[in-house]
């Protein structure tokens, strides 16, 4: 039974892991290369819709429910660090919480919230958005990462069951 709920939990930390790198891989091969390219008051206000929106949507439960698997990943491997998937899964849950949601908290959301204090229409002389399109995305880049290991080891972990 105990295999039973460890399998369900990778697969289901996997799939939420695919999800979140899907989301993020988006962010930075094209939405902010777009918002780039854009008169910056009107992408400002995008910006700030996108992440308004992005609070009350499923990706919330998806976000915080995966770092919660994670961190219960992370003991279980703790606990059986003799078993072969105890590694990729203490590897694999520790780069996604560390990577995926420190990284969010840490560095993407302060970001979100100095750009939510701009009004879009003074955005055409703020000096932040050059800076938030190059220090987000550069962050996002280590989310999509992060979120990609922890996908891959956590397969990596089912198959050693």
């Amino acid at each position: 039974m105990q295999s039973v709920l460890i399998v369900a939990m990778l697969w289901i930390s996997a799939l939420c892991c695919a999800l979140m790198a899907g989301l993020y891989f988006a962010f930075s091969t094209f939405i902010m290369r777009a918002l780039g390219r854009i008169d910056r008051s009107a992408a400002i206000a995008a910006m700030n819709a996108i992440n308004v929106d992005i609070q009350r949507s499923l990706v919330m439960p998806i976000f915080l429910g995966s770092t919660l698997i994670a961190a219960v990943l992370v003991v279980v491997a703790l606990l059986d660090l003799a078993a072969p998937y105890a590694v990729p899964v203490l590897m694999g849950s520790a780069i996604y919480v560390a990577g995926m949601f420190v990284v969010t908290m840490a560095r993407n959301v302060p970001l979100n919230n100095a750009l939510a204090a701009i009004e879009p229409r003074d955005g055409a002389t703020n000096p932040l958005w050059p800076r938030y399109l190059t220090e987000w995305t550069r962050w996002n880049h280590v989310r999509t990462l992060a979120s990609l290991t922890g996908c891959a080891l956590d397969i990596r972990a089912i198959s050693l069951l």
